[in-house]
């Protein structure tokens, strides 16, 4: 438990804002070696490559055993951090969740707020935060300080006005941070203004999202965000060229 809780905080010290800890997304163990072979110092397990991989829908088509059985394969094969999407949390208790992540070698979170078992439907600003709380209360119990990564979907959704969503992304994140979040993940594709207002005035560091090919590290360190990760674009990209390869053969 010493050496999970160690490398549980050497993975939120990698959370800069302005020197972002690029965090590749990966799916299964092959995938995860690539990403530590290539010298990066910590990982994501995204929820959507990881259920295609299993053949699964994304959005809790997968259960959470099904997620963990596979992720337990990924920290077997390498030793930097992991930090794994759980969705909404599968219906199921946050003490459950921070539980099944420890005993799998998880030291991360992310958790949505678009709750899938419930049709979809968007958590209330406080009930989202209520619940990072509960995990934060479970992570914190356990003696390993699991980073969360409370994230908001209204960019995604497209939920409500445009001209307010921005302001309705801060005050929602900002309850998750006075909750016990470590990062905040306004996840979508933002124009440059969004995403430094977004992380210039949000109070933790701030997760952004990125396709393997465009942008750099030096564009988010410019825009103040402290970590970046994949979601799918990184196993489509592969896609993309795999499907590329097998046209000469088809």
């Amino acid at each position: 438990m010493n050496a999970l809780a160690d490398k549980a905080t050497k993975f939120l010290a990698l959370h800069k804002p302005g020197e972002p800890a690029i965090l590749p997304t990966v799916w299964d163990a092959w995938s995860a070696n690539l990403v530590q072979q290539a010298g990066f110092a910590a990982l994501t397990v995204g929820s959507h490559p990881l259920a295609d991989s299993l053949g699964k829908q994304d959005k809790e088509g997968m259960t959470f055993p099904e997620s963990l059985a596979r992720v337990r394969e990924i920290t077997a094969a390498v030793d930097i951090p992991v930090s794994l999407d759980i969705e909404s949390g599968y219906g199921r208790k946050p003490a459950e969740l921070i539980e099944g992540l420890i005993e799998t070698g998880v030291v991360g979170l992310n958790i949505e707020d678009t709750v899938h078992s419930e049709g979809g439907r968007l958590r209330e600003p406080q009930e989202h935060a209520d619940f990072v709380a509960a995990l934060r209360q479970a992570a914190d119990a356990s003696g390993v300080h699991v980073v969360i990564n409370a994230r908001t979907d209204l960019f995604l959704r497209q939920d409500g006005d445009e001209s307010d969503r921005t302001d309705r992304a801060i005050a929602r994140l900002r309850l998750a941070a006075e909750a016990g979040a470590d990062v905040l993940y306004p996840v979508g594709r933002h124009t440059p203004e969004t995403l430094r207002r977004l992380t210039s005035e949000l109070p933790l560091p701030v997760n952004a999202i990125s396709t393997p090919d465009q942008n750099d590290r030096a564009y988010f360190a410019e825009a103040g965000v402290a970590r970046v990760s994949f979601g799918p674009f990184l196993q489509a990209a592969l896609a993309t060229e795999t499907n590329r390869l097998l046209q000469r053969w088809s």
